[in-house]
This record gives C-alpha cells, structure tokens and sequence, in this order.
C-alpha cells in the first residue's frame, strides 16, 4: 500500500537513520570500554564465539562520552517524534504497523 507520508515526519525518519549511522560509527571506533579496563580472557569453555582476549582500554574520554550521550538523546528525541506524530491518528490501528514498516524504508524506493 501506498502511503502519503507528511514531509516532517520523513525528515525525522531520515535524521533518525542518520543519527543511529553516527552512532554506529561512533561506537565503533571507540575503546570497547567505557571505563579504562585492564586486558582480560574469557574463561575457557565459555559459549560466545570471537576472540577470547581483550587488550587494555584505556576508556572514553569525557568528550567522547558527551558525544555518545548527545546523539543517544537525539535518537531518542526522533524516536518520540516519529511514534507520536499525528499522522498515525489519521490511519485504522490494523494499518499502522504496515505504514510504519513502510516509512522505514520510504527512502529505500
């Protein structure tokens, strides 16, 4: 089905892929920890695949911190705005799910 979605709440659908994109990003190339962390090993025998050794972290910085924070309120921001936009009121409740799957991919056609 085709649906007619308002242009602010494509905008905020598409800032909310663009931030989550950041974040991604972001986390990736930060230390796997948050707070500086000596090397450590898995225990032998333990169920999760990958490597069994970590290295020392030395941690975020407090500026990488602040980041990782400030996009996590954006995201959430955007998330409140698109779930409680007025525009889903105009649709019957069986319809709304369909129509949210299609907004998340409305930049896919």
């Amino acid at each position: 089905m085709k649906y007619d979605f308002p242009d602010d709440l494509r905008k905020a659908q598409n800032d909310l892929e663009q931030v989550r994109g950041d974040l991604a990003c972001l986390i990736a190339r930060l230390p796997y920890s948050v707070e500086p962390i000596e090397a450590w090993e898995r225990p032998e025998g333990y169920w999760r695949d990958g490597s069994p050794a970590y290295p020392d972290s030395p941690g975020w910085t407090p500026e990488e911190q602040s980041q990782v924070a400030a996009l996590r309120e954006r995201e959430q921001e955007l998330a409140v705005t698109i779930v409680t936009h007025t525009y889903w009121g105009t649709l019957e409740p069986a319809e709304r799910p369909a129509a949210r799957d299609a907004l998340k991919h409305a930049q896919d056609a």
